[in-house]
């Protein structure tokens, strides 16, 4: 794995989402690149709320393994799931993914519906608080990629509402042991990886990081073909970090939304690694993030969406997942958002409906 170029990403500040400057550059960001910071002096996070998040996320992780077993994750993607549970990349890992988390699914009246471990159980209010901020910032970033696509600006966040049903949204917890760990003394270089190359299953999906704990590459464009490009963890020169309360939000598209836009919105392949940086230093660090996938209503008929930019759009026809909605045979039934998680969560865990 060799030293490679940092990718350049746009950060956008969402701080009004009826702009449709801001709905444009976004649109662009997401067409061309699938990912983009946003500026988190634009949110309604607090450094106090991130940096608490985080608190709980390395409470939980350390807690005894016999307590974590007692909400191991089930097949409606909520619980703990250990280290090598998941592999995202089948067809060029040789083993899961070296990583742990903790999935929270929706909130109900302030409640979990699952059941949660010794560690969290206090916190529950606080978890949801965190789950609700981060729903709040999807619905200003969807509102602004619904301006950038001249549709009603309701078009997403009305079929992203949690009080009309239940959604697949899910807030994680995620822990990646330093290279060094007890946990990856069966790591192989240049064979094994963090997390493997996959792109997410929702809409967007919102990314924390701490600094100095890089790992995450995007599939970049690189010429006529693509190349692994590392994504800072805080963009722009190093001087530039004490602007930000807490490093800006990392956001990329999912395959979901790719595939409602027939492939305008780009859904990134991406993975997390053990750095060379990380793999020469004498005192590597664990790699904690906190992320949010956003989903539909679990009922959302993914229908084309009515954008004169989409129908104009003759892309490759690499659509996120399943060809897009615009492509449907005349006659059949639009997929379901539920739909498509189960199809994608089936390839990942090997759950099925049943």
């Amino acid at each position: 794995m060799s030293d490679l170029v940092p990718i350049e990403l746009p950060v956008i500040d969402i701080s009004n989402p009826h702009d449709p400057a801001v709905g444009k550059a976004m649109l662009d960001a997401a067409a061309k690149y699938g990912f983009l910071y946003v500026n988190s002096k634009g949110t309604d996070f607090t450094a106090e709320d991130v940096n608490h998040a985080f608190s709980l996320s390395e409470k939980f992780f350390a807690s005894p393994k016999a307590e974590k077993e007692t909400c191991r994750i089930t097949p409606n993607n909520r619980g703990w799931s250990g280290m090598h549970t998941e592999t995202l990349d089948p067809e060029h890992q040789r083993t899961g993914d070296f990583k742990e988390a903790m999935n929270f699914g929706d909130f109900k009246d302030g409640q979990a519906q699952q059941p949660l471990p010794p560690s969290l159980k206090p916190h529950e209010s606080e978890i949801n608080s965190f789950a609700s901020l981060c729903n709040k910032t999807c619905t200003r970033i969807l509102t602004l990629l619904a301006l950038g696509l001249e549709i009603p600006p309701d078009f997403f966040t009305s079929r992203h509402d949690p009080s009309v049903g239940p959604t697949g949204s899910i807030l994680r917890y995620l822990w990646y042991p330093s290279i060094f760990s007890s946990e990856t003394a069966s790591y192989a270089h240049d064979k094994d990886v963090r997390a493997g190359a996959h792109s997410d299953y929702g809409s967007i999906t919102l990314l924390f990081q701490r600094p100095g704990q890089p790992g995450l590459e995007i599939l970049a464009p690189d010429g006529d073909g693509e190349t692994w490009a590392p994504v800072p963890i805080i963009p722009g020169p190093v001087e530039e970090a004490g602007k930000y309360p807490f490093p800006p939000i990392l956001v990329n598209i999912g395959d979901l939304l790719s595939y409602w836009t027939d492939g305008l919105l780009k859904s990134t392949v991406h993975r997390v690694v053990f750095p060379l940086a990380e793999q020469r230093s004498p005192n590597p660090k664990d790699r904690y993030t906190l992320v949010y996938f956003c989903h539909p209503v679990d009922s959302t008929e993914l229908v084309p969406v009515p954008s004169e930019a989409v129908k104009g759009y003759r892309g490759s026809g690499a659509v996120g997942f399943g060809g897009g909605a615009g492509s449907l045979e005349a006659g059949k039934r639009p997929l379901t958002a539920a739909e498509h998680l189960e199809s994608r969560l089936a390839a990942t865990y090997g759950f099925t409906k049943k």
